[in-house]
């Protein structure tokens, strides 16, 4: 895989789910991305459930969308809490707008719901929140793992293996094609 140059995002609040921050946080370095921790402030610690911190390298205001390859949620709480930053939304929407990859897991739906780009789309989640993917007008789809164009979706960190081999993927010539497993 050839994905020395690629530089990821991984959006951060505070009660990110800590499976579905490190695992992908871990895997896209072994994979040789960049990535880049974006919170609501640059330098501020934010603490996952249960109790492991990360640092924000920049600030969601400062993101200039066109210097990265793409884009990562975590779950947990965090995604309410991130939803409720303009800047952090404009990053998913901008990031969807330009077609590069965007992935999200379990509760990190609701970025997606906040940047209203479900309509129409295929996507999974945890259930907890199929409903609200439902209303904002999504296709939902009870599997590991949902492709609907650039768009990635999976429901908990029992999924992570599967969610993360096909988000990398998307970074190869042939991405896979829109799918469910």
């Amino acid at each position: 895989m050839t994905t020395q140059t690629k530089r990821i995002i991984i959006l951060v609040e505070d009660l990110f789910n800590i499976f579905e921050f490190w695992y992908p946080y871990y895997r896209l370095q072994e994979a040789g991305m960049e990535v880049t921790v974006v919170g609501p402030e640059k330098g501020k610690f934010y603490t996952g459930k249960p109790a492991t911190e990360i640092q924000a390298d920049i600030d969601a205001a400062s993101v200039r969308v066109e210097d990265y390859h793409g884009l990562l949620i975590p779950g947990g709480y965090a995604p309410d809490r991130m939803r409720r930053y303009p800047a952090m939304v404009d990053i998913v929407r901008n990031m969807n707008m330009d077609q590069k990859p965007v992935a999200a897991i379990c509760h990190a739906g609701w970025m997606l719901i906040s940047a209203d780009i479900l309509k129409g789309r295929s996507v999974t989640s945890y259930v907890a929140i199929k409903d609200d993917m439902l209303n904002a007008g999504a296709v939902w789809k009870d599997r590991p793992v949902v492709v609907d164009k650039n768009l990635i979706t999976s429901r908990k960190p029992e999924d992570l293996p599967v969610f993360m081999k096909t988000f990398l993927m998307m970074f190869e010539k042939e991405r896979p094609p829109a799918a469910s497993f």
